[in-house]
């Protein structure tokens, strides 16, 4: 069991710490930037201060569905980890999808809205909750992918 407790550690810290530099970042912008307010970085990138009320990269509307779509998504993850918390590499794309799902979900009450403010050339503007959100769903794909082997306790460790 002591295994099962460990991966639940680990993904709530990743997701604790994703919800915190994503909520960190958002607000520096907000704070910095008015709505619409852009201003040039490197490489033809933009930091932009862009609301945005539908899912990723503003496809979608609807605060409610919206929101309906994020919770069911965010509990099937879940039930997934709650029944397989010792496959390899689980913990880290839940870690990863939770934070994401939870840093954006924080601003859609509180503001009806997403802040994106990474504004690349030839993208839509996304910001960090949207980055761990990928890159969790990456992994989960590549976890999905991988063998049954589960990680051994510490002990047994080499």
């Amino acid at each position: 069991m002591s295994g099962s407790h460990d991966a639940w550690r680990r993904a709530l810290v990743v997701c604790g710490a994703v919800v915190l530099i994503d909520q960190l970042s958002k607000a520096a912008v907000v704070s910095s930037l008015s709505v619409g307010q852009s201003e040039a970085l490197a490489l033809g990138f933009r930091l932009s201060n862009t609301p945005n009320s539908g899912l990723a990269f503003g496809i979608g509307s609807g605060h409610g569905a919206v929101l309906a779509v994020t919770i069911v998504a965010l509990a099937l993850v879940l039930v997934w980890f709650a029944l397989d918390p010792a496959r390899p590499g689980l913990w880290l794309a839940v870690g990863l999808l939770a934070g994401g799902a939870l840093g954006n979900l924080i601003d859609r009450v509180r503001a009806d809205a997403v802040t994106d403010f990474i504004d690349p050339p030839l993208w839509p503007t996304f910001n960090l909750a949207d980055v761990a959100i990928t890159l969790g769903a990456v992994a989960l794909v590549l976890v999905s992918l991988g063998g049954e082997e589960r990680e051994r306790p510490r002990h047994d460790r080499g």
